[in-house]
């Protein structure tokens, strides 16, 4: 099955860590990174689509970061 997840965090470096920890847990970059002001907290906002092929069939109870 192939997998699809949309990690996204506060602009820190955690976000950063975030996406490095899925790459290097066999995840790949699905197009460009978003950033956006989230106005109910007042700060900025990053996300990054990453997919990854993963054995078995997919159902809605897959634990998608356990992959």
């Amino acid at each position: 099955m192939k997998a699809y997840r949309f990690l996204t965090a506060d602009d820190t470096s955690a976000f950063c860590h975030k996406v490095t920890a899925a790459l290097n847990n066999g995840w790949e970059l699905y197009g460009d990174p978003t950033y956006a002001h989230d106005a109910t907290t007042g700060v900025m906002r990053c996300g990054q689509a990453v997919t990854k092929e993963a054995e078995g069939t997919y159902t809605a109870d897959t634990k998608l970061g356990e992959l």
